[in-house]
C-alpha cells in the first residue's frame, strides 16, 4: 500500500528528543514513503542520536537559522543528498529566559528581538534557502501555539508567534504563484523540551484539562504530527495561508 508521501523529498528542522513534534513528523513522513533529511542546532550529534530511532536513516545537517553562511550553503548541502524538496517543515522557536516566565514588562529588546529572528523571520530565511530545491513547487508547514490569545507565562513568545502567522501568510501569498504553499499546526501544548523551557507550563497546561472538547494527551505529540505530514501530502492542493488546530479544539471555545 502507498503512502501519501510517497517520492516526496522533506526537510525537517527540530528534531530534538522522541517528545519532539518534529521527530514524531518525520516518522510518520518516513512511514508514508517520504526521503526524509533533518537539520539540527546547536548540537547536531544530539538529532543524529535521536535519528537512529526513525525507522529509516536521516542524514543530519547542521543549520543555524540566524547564521547566513548555514542558509546559503543550505541548498548545495540537501541538493547533493535529495536532489531537490517537495516540502520543508520548520520546527523552530526560541525565547531568550527574561522573555517568558511573567517578565513581559521587563523584557529588554534584544531579548525580544532573538524571540523574533529564531521563531518567526527564520520562517521566511529558510523557506527562501530552500526556494532554488523547490522547483515544482512544494509545501511549507510551521508549528505555532495559538497567538489569538496572552497566554500564562508565555510573554514574548506570544507575540513572536503571532508574527509566526503573519509571516506565513505573507510566504502563501508571495510564493502561490510558484506552486509553493505555506501552512502552520497550531499544536496544543505538549510537554517537549520546548515546553520545559517556559517557566510555570503546568499553569498553561492545566488549561486543556478543563476546556478541551476532545482528550489532550500532553505526551502524545503525534496528532500534531498527522497534522504536518497532511499538509505536506498533496491532499491539500489549495490550501495556504491556513493555520490548522490541532489542540483537541479548545480554540473554538471560550469560558
Amino acid at each position: 500500500m502507498s503512502g501519501i508521501l510517497d517520492g516526496k523529498r522533506i526537510l525537517i528542522t527540530g528534531v530534538l528528543t522522541e517528545a519532539s513534534i518534529a521527530f514524531h513528523a518525520a516518522k510518520l513522513a518516513q512511514e508514508q514513503g517520504a526521503e526524509v533529511i533533518l537539520t539540527a542546532f546547536p548540537r547536531p550529534t544530539l538529532t543524529e542520536r535521536i535519528a537512529r530511532k526513525l525507522p529509516k536513516p536521516a542524514k543530519v545537517i547542521e543549520l543555524d537559522v540566524t547564521n547566513e553562511e548555514h542558509l546559503n550553503r543550505l541548498a548545495d548541502l540537501v541538493g547533493e543528498e535529495l536532489g531537490g524538496l517537495d516540502g520543508v517543515v520548520h520546527s523552530i522557536g526560541f525565547a531568550p529566559q527574561d522573555a517568558l516566565g511573567g517578565n513581559f514588562l521587563n523584557t529588554p529588546f534584544e531579548s525580544v528581538a532573538t524571540a523574533m529572528h529564531v521563531s518567526a523571520y527564520s520562517l521566511k530565511a529558510l523557506t527562501m534557502a530552500c526556494l532554488p530545491l523547490m522547483q515544482n513547487g512544494g509545501s511549507v508547514v510551521g508549528l505555532t501555539f495559538d497567538a489569538q490569545f496572552a497566554w500564562p507565562q508565555y510573554d514574548w513568545m506570544g507575540p513572536a508567534k503571532a508574527a509566526l502567522e503573519a509571516t506565513s501568510r505573507y510566504i502563501a501569498r508571495d510564493l502561490g504563484k510558484q506552486n509553493i504553499r505555506c501552512n502552520l499546526v497550531s499544536a496544543g501544548p505538549l510537554g517537549s523540551m520546548a515546553a520545559k523551557s517556559i517557566p510555570g507550563f503546568e499553569e498553561l497546561a492545566s488549561v486543556w484539562d478543563n476546556r478541551s472538547p476532545l482528550e489532550w494527551d500532553l505526551k502524545d505529540p503525534e496528532p500534531a504530527g498527522r497534522g504536518i505530514v497532511a499538509l505536506l501530502s498533496d491532499w491539500f492542493p489549495k490550501t495556504t495561508g491556513e493555520i490548522v488546530h490541532v489542540d483537541g479544539g479548545l480554540h473554538a471555545i471560550g469560558a
